[in-house]
């Protein structure tokens, strides 16, 4: 007896060569697959910032940084990382944006260099040059090509236990004032807030420079402290300074670097190769998009305040400084720039070369700069 006659056999030859062909197909498939992917490897890291994430260059982190970072990895698919956010100061304030990356406080922040002018001179080049540029997108070009070109400039963020991954800046500064400024003699005897390296840009003119910064301008001139401010517009919109300095005069004075992401090295040293690639792509990225949006942000707040202040009395205006004022102001300034190289030097640091450096990326981009900071060098 057949044992297993109850299994039924192919009608004919067709029937059984379709079967062998359909299984073929399907092993095919299967191999062309290859191997199921393993889950990615998950990486737990903290950002964090002083500042909350409605300051353009810290919303940038998240939004352009973070998601490039994640978009760079999920391609690969090999590593996964687990953001812990602590934005908006939950961690350190903004005098402690340096020493909190350095000690592993936060593995990656923003790192405010424009504090921190005693530890790192060298990222002070652009607040000593005035008038040199209003270009965000050129500043930061440049202040990135001079962090890959001159040792002494990573030295000085890597000597902090960082690894430099984007820079930022802050847009143009111009006047604030509860009093119309049409030429350089209407500020005689008047008092102008102006903070740290800002009040060197009103040396050559009887003006008293007054101490304070953004979350004091508005108290300061409100009480006669000062009659106003030498100041960004992203600073003066969301503190709403302007209700009490309506009058904005345009002197576009400069753009300068004020800092840059940062990880701290020790968990640099423990990420994979891959990830560390996607963050130094993602920072450049990062510090591109942020310029271009910083000179987009500055035109909107200046207008956002014309807007918000019609009403007001006086209503909030924008006046250019006229040119031959302008170039008053900048000739009559003393060698700010020289100064600050000379005390670079001093302290064993390239300072002069720097400089140079500095000015020469600008020009090389197409700007101009006002003052001939190089002068007597």
């Amino acid at each position: 007896m057949n044992r297993h006659k109850h299994i039924k056999e192919p009608e004919n030859r067709e029937e059984t060569t379709m079967i062998r062909l359909l299984s073929a197909f399907v092993i095919a498939l299967a191999m062309a697959a290859g191997p199921a992917r393993a889950e990615p490897k998950e990486i737990n890291l903290t950002v964090a910032s002083s500042h909350p994430l409605v300051v353009p260059w810290v919303g940038f982190i998240k939004s352009v940084f973070m998601a490039e970072v994640d978009a760079k990895l999920a391609q690969a698919g090999n590593y996964k990382i687990n953001w812990n956010e602590a934005f908006g100061g939950q961690l350190y304030k903004a005098n402690a944006t340096l020493t909190s990356v350095e000690e592993g406080i936060t593995d990656i922040g923003w790192v405010f260099s424009y504090l921190e002018g005693a530890k790192m001179p060298l990222s002070q080049v652009a607040a000593y040059t005035p008038f040199t540029t209003n270009d965000v997108p050129r500043l930061l070009d440049t202040m990135t090509e001079l962090m890959d070109a001159v040792p002494a400039f990573r030295k000085e963020w890597e000597q902090y236990n960082l690894v430099f991954l984007g820079a930022t800046a802050a847009d143009d500064y111009d006047l604030y004032t509860n009093f119309p400024v049409t030429k350089l003699s209407d500020l005689d005897g008047r008092k102008i807030s102006a903070p740290g390296v800002l009040a060197a840009w009103l040396r050559g003119m009887n003006v008293t420079a007054v101490n304070g910064a953004l979350t004091t301008y508005y108290t300061d001139i409100q009480t006669g402290v000062s009659e106003g401010t030498l100041s960004i517009a992203l600073g003066i919109l969301p503190t709403k300074t302007y209700e009490v300095a309506p009058y904005i005069t345009r002197v576009n004075a400069g753009v300068v670097f004020s800092g840059g992401l940062a990880i701290n090295r020790d968990s640099w040293d423990k990420l994979p190769e891959e990830v560390q690639k996607a963050m130094v792509e993602a920072g450049r990225t990062y510090s591109q998009k942020h310029a271009v949006n910083l000179m987009e942000r500055h035109e909107f707040a200046l207008d956002k305040m014309v807007e918000i202040g019609k009403d007001q009395s006086p209503p909030v205006t924008i006046t250019p400084l006229p040119a031959e004022e302008r170039r008053k102001w900048v000739d009559g300034l003393p060698n700010i720039a020289k100064d600050w190289a000379d005390a670079a030097e001093a302290k064993g640091l390239p300072g002069r070369e720097f400089l140079k450096a500095y000015l020469a990326g600008l020009k090389a981009r197409g700007e101009t700069p006002g003052r001939d900071w190089e002068e007597g060098l």
